[in-house]
């Protein structure tokens, strides 16, 4: 093992929600004290997830020591926190690696009943009962003490944890609770000692200690990699941070003389060199006379390409460098600016190591405030020609974007293209491998001097091109643990406004996932979710739960997917409708009516039954889900029982009494044109007025035809034959999903999917097509505004373990 960086890569697959800072103080008191990596999250779900959906820890994975490290954590499968975790990696005196994890212990937190080839045996030490677990061929030790859950691949390390009272590291306590309770994860690493994470393009930077504490909050996503945190060196003399105290960040503009095809950027700046200067030989332990060529610089990097490097120094003023240079003649002329020679190219490696080691510096020139240092004459034409043709680094898309996610100001900033990230990966292993990373092109990091730490921001993002206007294209792809077993649907996150994907797999684990691809947790129900997810605000003050029902439940779970007392509500007769939501008045008074067979049951958002309502029973089984609508100021609630069409009022009684006899279809019961609308088996469609009056029209529709509208719409699909309102469009023969209606953006927008050739169709109101379609899908979509953005977006069913989210643009 190279070191233990790949780790933090790793430990990223753990996703968190909210955390408390009270149980973090507590839990962190049992860490290991040779702990180099800890981190902090509340689920598990990521462990499969994140390395199956992120791309780039995919391609992580491929390192042998991560499969090994996988395989030693596979027995978080079986674990099931309710609460924060902390999993924590170090060495022993041996260099072979302990891992331990740490939690409040509930009675389902390990439980391996139905895990076969397992042996569970126990043994006292002092006063702790230790137990020895064995899975496979791995073999863990966990205890229990004042309702703390420790557990190890270590044996000895469990057997101490309890055994002393530890003094915890005060230090690395303040530092912890730095953490941001709202992101995925957060990681704590020492960085002094043995560990040394590489972060640098450069031995001699990766060779030196950069701080003692690093502490970062993480947030994944499929294509992006985002950290922030901070870093704190206690040793001031011994970490490369400070070499940066008592200075001011300033702006990193080397990006702007870069070409686009550089490599790597490393830029330190400060607002003093004289400062900067006595604090890095002081740092070096060097006593070296000072030099005033750099008394007016303000920012001093490096541009790496290939084999290539130059030296960039940004001066506040140009003119008085210059003739501190003592220029000679100039070599040669390139685009009417001049290239001198440098008879001290080792002045950078003398009074910058260990940031610059380049001794090559041969010649240099001026253009602007920047003055070029370097020994390839062909780098120094490019970085020439860049600049005058404002085609830089700075002004590529991807450099742009990962921008976006950075300050302009930085002490120290590091840039990479895909072969430069490529490289600082290998150097965290002891392999060498040539990843797919192509479109991760630009990555960075920086850290910001504050007063005694430095803030740290980094990203590594894939990089997508700009999508061409009135195009669809696939933006995200999640692969989940099993087949699916539902649709995915949408759902309104109410912190932010946007919205999430709810989806069920077949073992009956629900998943909430974020509009950009995580996993933010996986429940496991009773069965199957009938029809659709409701949300409701049960106690009125902006949070949103999801309601639903399944065959002998009825669930109401929170943002972070716990059950809501007193929910689950338990049935032992069959519910054979989906959950129907009511709030008459938008008042958020909701009633909860639960369909059994020919029995109606109403609750209140409390779990309680409303005895108001009289309806008990149908003469008939209900064959649709009740409905509530509105038609001016009254109330209806309407199903279908049998061959008749129940119209209630709020309080079960008889609103409209239908006196027909109807052989109705399997659809819905909608409302347009302000009557109750419906189809029948042999495809007419039947409407009914508020006084009971019904007509009929022959649509010429198949058997197994579909319908739904809306207030002003309705469309129809029979066989192959689509027809929105009086336009009719003829698709390919196939085996299509029921029709949807979505309103967005003042448009109508109508989709069918073909679930024999998995494509999904468009068209707007007037059956036009919509431009782009059809695209691949393998179940009926959800369309909708997702992230506030400009576009719309949908999601659908990609393979039978998948979920893929399409951009509109």
């Amino acid at each position: 093992m190279k070191n233990l960086w790949f780790l933090i890569l790793f430990s990223l697959i753990f996703f968190g929600c909210e955390n408390d800072s009270t149980q973090n103080s507590e839990l962190i008191s049992h860490v290991p004290e040779n702990a180099s990596i800890i981190i902090k999250t509340k689920s598990l779900e990521g462990l499969k997830s994140v390395f199956k959906n992120n791309d780039l820890l995919n391609k992580v994975s491929d390192y042998k020591i991560v499969e090994s490290i996988h395989s030693q954590l596979n027995y978080l499968n079986h674990l099931k926190p309710i609460d924060n975790i902390l999993v924590s990696f170090g060495k022993d005196a041996k260099d072979s690696l302990q891992i331990a994890l740490i939690t409040k212990y509930h009675k389902d937190l390990f439980k391996l009943d139905s895990v076969p080839n397992r042996t569970i045996e126990s043994y006292k030490v002092d006063d702790l009962t230790i137990s020895k677990t064995t899975i496979d061929n791995l073999t863990l030790f966990s205890v229990i003490k004042d309702s703390i859950f420790f557990i190890s691949n270590d044996k000895s390390l469990t057997e101490s944890t309890f055994a002393n009272k530890k003094n915890v590291d005060e230090n690395l306590k303040s530092i912890f609770e730095t953490a941001n309770i709202d992101k995925s994860a957060s990681i704590l690493i020492k960085t002094n000692g043995t560990f040394k994470p590489s972060f640098f393009a450069t031995e001699a930077l990766n060779g030196v200690q950069l701080s003692n504490y690093i502490m970062v909050d993480a947030d994944v996503s499929q294509d992006q990699l985002i950290f922030n945190g901070i870093t704190k060196a206690i040793d001031s003399s011994k970490s490369l941070i400070n070499v940066f105290k008592n200075t001011v960040p300033q702006e990193n503009k080397i990006a702007h003389v870069a070409p686009t095809d550089t490599d790597g950027i490393l830029s330190f700046t400060f607002n003093n060199y004289k400062t900067f200067n006595e604090n890095l030989l002081k740092f070096r332990k060097d006593n070296s006379e000072p030099t005033s060529l750099f008394d007016t610089a303000a920012e001093i990097g490096i541009i790496y390409r290939g084999d290539d490097q130059a030296i960039i120094v940004n001066s506040l003023d140009a003119t008085a460098m210059n003739d501190l240079l003592l220029t000679q003649n100039a070599v040669e002329t390139y685009r009417e600016v001049d290239i001198y020679p440098y008879d001290q190219a080792d002045l950078f490696s003398k009074h910058f190591t260990p940031f610059i080691t380049y001794e090559n510096a041969s010649r240099y020139a001026n253009i602007d405030d920047y003055f070029i240092f370097t020994g390839s004459d062909v780098l120094m034409k490019d970085i020439i020609s860049s600049y005058q043709n404002t085609s830089t680094l700075a002004e590529t898309p991807a450099f742009k974007d990962i921008m976006g996610y950075l300050s302009d100001e930085s002490s120290l900033f590091l840039y990479s293209n895909a072969s430069n990230l490529n490289q600082l990966l290998n150097s965290n292993f002891s392999e060498e491998k040539s990843l797919a990373i192509d479109g991760f092109r630009a990555s960075a990091i920086q850290f910001i001097q504050d007063s005694d730490f430095a803030h740290i921001n980094a990203i590594i993002k894939k990089h997508k091109g700009k999508a061409a206007a009135n195009s669809v294209s696939e933006d995200i792809s999640v692969t989940l643990d099993n087949d699916l077993l539902t649709n995915p649907q949408f759902v309104d996150n109410h912190t932010n406004n946007q919205k999430e994907i709810v989806v069920q797999d077949i073992k009956n684990n629900l998943y909430l996932i974020s509009n950009d691809g995580k996993v933010l947790w996986k429940k496991q129900l009773e069965g199957k979710i009938l029809g659709e997810i409701e949300q409701i605000d049960m106690y009125k003050n902006g949070r949103l739960q999801l309601a639903f029902a399944t065959a002998n439940r009825v669930y109401v779970l929170d943002r972070n997917g716990k059950d809501v007392s007193p929910f689950p509500l338990k049935f032992n007769d069959e519910i054979t409708k989906p959950l129907s939501v009511f709030d008459y008045d938008s008042k958020r008074d909701y009633r909860l009516m639960v369909t059994q067979g020919s029995s109606v049951l109403m609750y209140d958002a409390q779990g309680k039954i409303v005895t108001g309502f009289t309806y008990k029973k149908a003469e008939n089984t209900i064959k649709t889900q009740p409905k509530h609508f509105r038609i001016g100021r009254k109330d209806y609630i309407v199903f279908v029982q049998g061959q008749e069409l129940e119209i209630l009022d709020r309080v079960g009684k008889t609103r409209i009494n239908v006196k027909n006899n109807i052989s109705f279809s399997d659809n819905e019961i909608y409302v347009y044109n302000n009557k109750f609308t419906a189809t029948t088996m042999s495809g007419d469609l039947i409407q009914i007025d508020e006084n009971g009056k019904m007509s009929s029209m022959n649509l010429n529709l198949g058997e197994k035809h579909s319908m739904t509208a809306t207030s002003k719409t309705l469309v129809t699909m029979s066989d192959n034959i689509l027809n929105i309102k009086t336009h009719r469009v003829e698709l390919d023969y196939g085996v299509y999903t029921a029709p949807k209606i979505f309103y967005l953006n003042d448009k109508i927008y109508i989709s069918v999917t073909d679930l024999q050739t998995k494509k999904i169709y468009m068209f707007d109101s007037l059956g036009k097509e919509i431009s782009n379609f059809p695209v691949y899908g393998n179940s009926a979509m959800e369309l909708d505004n997702i992230d506030n953005g400009r576009g719309l977006e949908f999601v659908t069913k990609g393979d039978s373990n998948s979920i893929l989210i399409y951009n509109m643009n």
